[in-house]
C-alpha cells in the first residue's frame, strides 16, 4: 500500500539537544510526546528512557513558542522536567506515550502504565489517568473496560484520547486488547469510577495490517474532531499513519497521510515508526509532533487541505 505523505515540512529533535532538570543521567530516547498548544506556546510532554537494561520510561515536560515550532528555529539546548515516574506495582516497567488535553486550565493526561496484575505476576498494561496543573501531578487512577458481564482489566489498554468531555463524562478513543485483533473501538467513560462502557468498535485491520491504533490527541476543526490513527503493516512492519474525522456518530478514515522516510525517520531503536502522539491546530496548518523510531521527536507540517484530502 503507498503512503500518500502530505507533510512536507520535517524537523527532528535528537535525545542530545535536551537536559534533564534535577536528575543527573542523560536521556538515551526523546520519543512518543503528547502535545497541547496554550496561547502560543506548545507544551510537549515526552517518553524519556534512560538506559536499554530495562528501558523503563518516565514522562517530562518542556515548552516553546509555536513561532520557533513552525520554523524549525528550536533552541539548541531544551530543558525538560520530569514529571510522572513509576511508583507502584501497575506503573514498575515505565510510564509512557501520553495524550494531553487542556480542561480547566489544567493538562488531562492518558497514558501507558506498564506493570504487573494486583493478584499475580501477570504482566499488563494499564490505560493510565492523570492531571498535572504545572506544579505537581495527580495520579486519578487506572481504566477498566465493562462489555456487558461486569468491568474487568483487559490485557492491555492502550493508545487512547478523549473526544467531548462533560462533567464525569467523556467520550472516548480507546484500543483494549480484548482479543486477537487490536482494532479501533469507541466508547463512554465515567470519570468518576474509570471505566469505559458501550465500546463498539470503528475500525478493523486490513489483511495488510497486523494491527491499529489511535495516535494522537483529538483536535475540533469546523465542527468535526480529528484524531490520528496508525497501522502497523505486515509487509515491513512499519508504523503508518492517517487521519479519523469524526462527526456525531459518523467515523471516516483518510488513507495513510504520515509515514517515516529516509535515515533519520526509519533508523532507530525500534526502526521504521513514526508514532502519536501530539496534534496541534495551527492557523491554516496541522502540526503532528510524535516519536521517531523510538529514539527523537519529529515535527511535522502540513497544509489543512492536504490532510482531509
Amino acid at each position: 500500500m503507498e503512503c500518500k505523505d502530505a507533510f512536507k515540512r520535517r524537523f527532528l529533535i535528537p535525545p542530545e539537544r535536551f537536559r534533564i532538570l534535577e536528575y543527573p543521567r542523560k536521556p538515551v530516547a526523546v520519543f512518543n510526546p503528547g502535545a497541547v498548544l496554550i496561547r502560543d506556546e506548545v507544551h510537549i510532554f515526552p517518553r524519556l528512557v534512560f538506559d536499554y537494561y530495562k528501558y523503563t520510561s518516565s514522562i517530562g515536560h518542556f515548552k516553546i513558542s509555536a513561532q520557533e515550532l513552525v520554523e524549525g528555529d528550536l533552541p539548541d539546548v531544551i530543558d525538560v522536567e520530569i514529571i510522572m515516574w513509576p511508583k507502584s506495582r501497575e506503573d514498575l516497567l515505565g510510564v509512557e506515550d501520553p495524550r494531553v488535553h487542556l480542561v480547566n486550565n489544567e493538562i488531562w493526561m492518558l497514558y501507558t502504565a506498564k506493570g504487573f496484575d494486583l493478584s499475580s505476576e501477570e504482566r499488563r498494561d494499564y490505560l493510565g489517568f492523570a492531571k498535572y496543573n504545572f506544579q505537581k501531578i495527580e495520579r486519578i487512577g487506572y481504566f477498566t473496560i465493562d462489555m456487558g458481564s461486569g468491568k474487568f482489566y483487559p490485557k492491555s489498554n492502550k493508545d487512547s484520547t478523549f473526544l467531548e468531555i462533560e462533567g464525569s463524562k467523556a467520550r472516548m478513543l480507546t484500543r483494549p486488547h480484548v482479543d486477537e485483533t487490536l482494532s479501533l473501538w469507541i466508547g463512554e467513560a465515567d470519570l468518576e469510577d474509570l471505566t469505559i462502557r458501550g465500546l463498539k468498535v470503528v475500525k478493523t485491520p486490513s489483511i495488510h495490517e497486523e494491527k491499529l491504533g489511535w495516535s494522537t490527541n483529538s483536535i475540533k476543526m469546523d465542527g468535526k474532531w480529528i484524531v490520528g490513527w496508525h497501522s502497523v503493516m505486515r509487509k515491513d512492519l512499519s508504523y503508518r499513519n492517517g487521519f479519523a474525522i469524526i462527526e456525531k456518530n459518523k467515523v471516516e478514515f483518510t488513507d495513510h497521510k504520515l509515514c517515516p522516510n529516509g535515515l533519520l525517520e526509519e533508523y532507530g531503536d525500534r526502526a521504521l515508526v513514526i508514532f502519536g502522539c501530539g496534534l496541534l491546530n495551527l492557523g491554516n496548518d496541522i502540526v503532528w509532533i510524535g516519536g521517531v523510531s523510538d529514539y527523537a521527536i519529529g515535527i511535522f507540517i502540513a497544509g489543512k487541505e492536504d490532510i482531509l484530502s
